[in-house]
């Protein structure tokens, strides 16, 4: 059974195929990363999995479970680009709220928060409103709510925008961990070269369509993933691990040109 598995998903937008016969298999327990240009579908099918918007045809299941159950949304806990809240709230109001909402035990409620507000260099502005906080910090309140999260999926949308070299750092090493602890980590980002550093497997996405996926170990041999993708999209051909081989030869070729 897959953390995430999309079967033939279709998704449209009047005229418009957001999402075009899409597959995808997640491992549990695995890194996991959906690269694809502005517009190529990842936010559509993020949308997907959060049951926000209604696909036209296909199947996604989470955890071996249809996405459009109620038992399927508890198993995901997401953090958006740009996180925000109400702007009068401060830092631990935040975790607090998010905690509750988690079903988080009343009595392990303020250990989690301290955790997370440690884990996310916090502590100084933890009575801070949101309105005062700069980008990078209310990104990292947003990803200290993952930390009291007890879901197996985590999804995060442009984790690293907005946070400095050593909120990235952080960043990364909470991600280590989450998958040390067994928990499917989902980003959506555009900077390949921390998500090379990080991930297990990673799929590209265009145009609503799926043109490459599997491991990193498999995809990437002797190729820098800025050059697998883009070559990747380029060309907009479906491309395997074992044609990997025809790609990387043109990549190695085009940089002794």
């Amino acid at each position: 059974m897959f953390a995430i598995e999309a079967r033939n998903i279709t998704k449209h937008y009047r005229l418009n195929k957001a999402l075009n016969d899409f597959n995808l298999q997640v491992a549990k327990g695995s890194v996991f990363a959906l690269l694809g240009p502005n517009g190529a579908g990842k936010t559509t099918f993020i949308k997907c999995m959060l049951g926000l918007v209604n696909f036209s045809s296909g199947e996604l299941q989470v955890e071996g479970q249809n996405v459009k159950s109620v038992d399927a949304r508890k198993l995901i806990s997401y953090i958006p680009e740009r996180f925000n809240f109400y702007s009068f709230y401060t830092t631990t109001a935040v975790l607090e709220f998010y905690a509750k909402a988690m079903g988080v035990n009343k009595d392990e409620i303020p250990a989690r928060i301290e955790k997370a507000l440690e884990k996310l260099d916090l502590l100084e502005i933890r009575d801070k409103k949101i309105s005062d906080m700069s980008k990078g910090q209310r990104q990292r309140v947003g990803i200290a709510n993952l930390v009291l999260s007890d879901a197996p999926i985590l999804i995060l949308d442009e984790p690293f925008s907005g946070l400095d070299p050593i909120g990235i750092k952080d960043l990364k090493n909470i991600i280590k961990e989450f998958k040390d602890q067994g928990k499917t980590v989902f980003l959506n980002s555009h900077i390949l070269s921390e998500v090379e550093e990080i991930c297990d497997e990673f799929a590209v996405i265009n145009k609503g369509v799926c043109h490459a996926q599997g491991k990193k170990s498999e995809l990437l041999k002797n190729i820098r993933l800025d050059d697998f993708f883009y070559q990747t999209i380029k060309g907009e051909t479906n491309i395997s691990a074992d044609e990997q081989e025809i790609v990387q030869s043109e990549a190695q070729g085009e940089r002794h040109v």
